[in-house]
């Protein structure tokens, strides 16, 4: 390979992070389209479909404590393949299990093995790219979280109606299985790659501390890391919105089929929909602070801040959804997308303040960290709002009243997270390691 000639390999792993991404959300979403079907074969109720959330999501926050640190040990290359391992063992034996506590316990396998994807994608992208290109890095890879949630309403109702719900576990964990080679195949750090010239890696190193890219030992431990505000930060701000998307996630299905009077399959193109319109905001979201920063001359601080608060008010909208939806259904789907893509948006750029505030080998920690108070605000929004709220609304026939509470609780999330976020970094700096 020419050395001076400036080559793109940084991308090439992007797009396996990518992948991963869309597997992991492919996995996790599945069972939100059986809902129905659970409910008609197997006696499921809301309750019980509520349970198996919380379940995923209290070993998922378990998961993402322990996640980040393994990754920061074993390194991105090995500690990425484990996990995605892992939880397409997981996702595959799903398959044969039939009773509730069976899919419980399943279901937390998954949730603590997928917990590995976001800290060491984070960290991946640290070991890859400059900072003022890690936002669109990470606003690209993030977007497989969408491009899942496509993927799955629109191949999902087929496989189950074709060939029975234990293919649609099957067939989806079974994609881990192909990227695992892959990424063995194909990841290296920068300085250890033959894919990449002297040129690129200078790009990739031109704005990074001087920490040494093989040293894989976090240098704090959580006790230190709990002792900063920018870890608090994060946490906070992944504690009040990462439940608004883990319920797109699991309830858009209902959704529709509750308030439309829809069927499993009719369902698919409007919550594909949503999830393609949030596509367009995971890309923008990392698109944005980047122009701020290269055309604008803005520092990385500002444009991140900037930014953030542009994709919170773009959620804010989400409280009107029902109300344009009497008119028209893809009215409510157009507002609820604008909302997804705002989350996507602000999720490209809460994760990479990470990268901002803290040493790449302290990364996956910290993300690992804010994953765990996202997943259990997600655990708390299950239990105390949507379990309480969904049944008593459903049982006595108004269920578009659970949902209007839910969506005011969308619409104010973000704004609350900018606002405490700012107060906490406002004068903050970087953390040494």
């Amino acid at each position: 390979m020419n050395a001076t000639k400036t080559t793109y390999y940084r991308w090439v792993i992007c797009a396996l992070i990518f992948f991963a991404t869309t597997i992991n959300y492919v996995d996790r979403s599945v069972i939100s389209f059986l809902k129905s079907t659970f409910a008609e074969e197997l006696g499921w109720t809301d309750a019980d479909y509520a349970n198996i959330e919380i379940a995923f999501k209290v070993f998922y926050a378990i998961g993402l404590l322990g996640a980040g640190r393994i990754v920061d040990k074993l390194g991105t290359r090995h500690g990425y393949a484990l996990f995605v391992f892992l939880w397409s063992l997981a996702g595959t034996a799903t398959a044969f299990v039939s009773t509730l506590f069976g899919f419980q316990v399943m279901r937390g396998a998954l949730g603590l093995t997928e917990a590995g994807n976001f800290p060491a994608a984070i960290k991946s992208v640290a070991e890859w790219f400059p900072k003022r290109e890690r936002a669109l890095a990470t606003g690209i890879f993030n977007s497989g979280a969408n491009i899942g949630a496509i993927i799955t309403p629109l191949t999902i109702p087929f496989i189950i109606i074709t060939w029975g719900w234990h293919y649609a576990f099957v067939l989806s964990g079974a994609l881990g299985f192909v990227w695992l080679v892959l990424w063995l195949v194909f990841y290296q750090l920068p300085r250890n790659s033959k894919y990449v010239s002297t040129a690129e890696l200078a790009i990739i190193e031109s704005d990074q501390d001087d920490e040494p890219e093989t040293d894989t030992s976090p240098k704090l431990t959580w006790l230190q890391l709990l002792q900063f505000k920018q870890t608090w930060a994060f946490a906070i701000g992944k504690l009040l919105t990462d439940p608004i998307w883990w319920f797109y996630l699991f309830w858009l299905p209902d959704f529709f089929e509750s308030t439309y009077q829809m069927k499993i399959t009719a369902t698919s193109w409007p919550v594909a929909a949503v999830y393609i319109i949030s596509t367009f905001g995971s890309i923008m979201g990392g698109w944005l602070p980047l122009y701020l920063i290269q055309q604008k001359g803005w520092s990385v601080a500002k444009a991140r801040r900037i930014s953030m608060l542009i994709y919170a008010l773009c959620v804010s909208p989400i409280v009107f959804a029902l109300i344009l939806g009497s008119i028209n259904m893809w009215l409510a789907v157009a507002v609820i997308g604008l909302a997804a893509a705002g989350h996507q948006a602000w999720s490209a750029n809460i994760f990479t303040t990470v990268s901002d505030m803290f040493p790449k080998n302290s990364t996956a920690s910290v993300v690992g960290i804010g994953g765990m108070f996202g997943a259990i605000g997600g655990i708390l929004l299950s239990q105390f709002v949507q379990k309480t709220l969904f049944t008593h609304f459903r049982s006595i026939g108004q269920i578009e009243t659970a949902y209007y509470i839910m969506f005011a609780i969308c619409a104010g999330a973000y704004l609350s997270a900018w606002v405490i976020m700012q107060l906490l970094v406002r004068n903050a700096g970087k953390v040494k390691g």
